[in-house]
């Protein structure tokens, strides 16, 4: 399985009219492959959206573009609105849970975390020791590692009901010792956003 991350970085004020016609599109694109989630951006880079889509393999991936384009079911009409376009792969790591039809927000934090050439494997065994527990606190919608694009990027996405409860599962989870998971690595650049989902998206 593969992870395509699609962002989009948008005209101000455009994202509403990206959503809603990327929404009425969406249907007739279903009918080729599932949409893992559409977020825009709430905190971060502002007038950003992100729609992450699964995929056995990158065939699946090419074929799947093809025929849904040749059907005319895809893209939605919305290049009015983009400034600029960025596609990035990621494999997932082995606790990561298929995305799809989940309620688990409404608040999205995904974070972007850069390591040293070989460490992603360390980062995977370190999380899968601790994982369990964290989830008592808050889901774990996906973490993923690169494949094509920048490469040795640690992607986590983790869902919370509001920004309050964000707030209350970091500083428990810190303050117990939950989180973050002891590891013999750490990561060279961090990042993050807080995102909200578009109506559309099969993850709320």
């Amino acid at each position: 399985m593969i992870y395509e991350f699609r962002t989009y970085d948008l005209q101000p004020r455009s994202v509403p009219d990206f959503e809603k016609r990327f929404g009425e599109k969406l249907p007739g694109r279903l009918e080729f492959s599932p949409l893992g989630g559409l977020w825009h951006t709430e905190a971060g880079p502002l007038n950003q959206v992100l729609h992450i889509w699964p995929y056995d393999d990158m065939n699946h991936r090419t074929d799947t573009r093809a025929k849904a384009t040749a059907a005319g079911a895809w893209p939605p009409n919305t290049s009015e609105f983009v400034v600029n376009m960025q596609s990035d792969v990621y494999l997932p790591a082995p606790f990561t849970k298929p995305l799809g039809e989940r309620k688990v927000g409404p608040l999205y934090e995904i974070r972007i975390y850069t390591y040293q050439p070989g460490d992603i494997p360390k980062v995977i065994e370190a999380w899968g020791n601790a994982i369990e527990e964290r989830e008592k606190y808050s889901p774990l919608v996906g973490a993923f590692y690169s494949d094509v694009g920048a490469l040795n990027k640690w992607v986590h996405m983790w869902a919370y009901e509001s920004f309050e409860h964000r707030t209350q599962v970091r500083n428990e989870t810190r303050a117990k010792g939950v989180w973050p998971p002891s590891s013999p690595v750490a990561p060279v650049h961090q990042e993050n956003k807080l995102l909200l989902p578009a109506e559309c998206s099969p993850m709320q």
